[in-house]
């Protein structure tokens, strides 16, 4: 399915409803964004985190956590300990 959508001069997307409705992403859900052959390819982290799920053992101490909590914990520690 394709639809057209108009890049702002602050580099910014708004995905089409019907498309964002299609792959399952709603407002400030996250997305990775990367480059395959000269396309930009948008990809839930949902959907990467299920792809994953099995390959990689959760930490303990992340179990329960949603990912930008997570993200966040992480980032404290990561700072802390280069104690910037």
């Amino acid at each position: 399915m394709n639809q057209s959508a108009t890049i702002t001069s602050k580099l910014q997307l708004t995905i089409p409803t019907i498309i964002a409705r299609k792959v399952g992403i709603t407002r400030g859900d996250k997305v990775t964004v990367s480059e395959e052959n000269g396309r930009i390819i948008l990809t839930p982290m949902k959907q990467l985190v299920e792809e994953l799920a099995g390959f990689l053992a959760m930490p303990e101490k992340w179990k329960g956590k949603d990912m930008d909590e997570i993200i966040k914990e992480a980032k404290q520690e990561y700072f802390r300990d280069k104690k910037i």
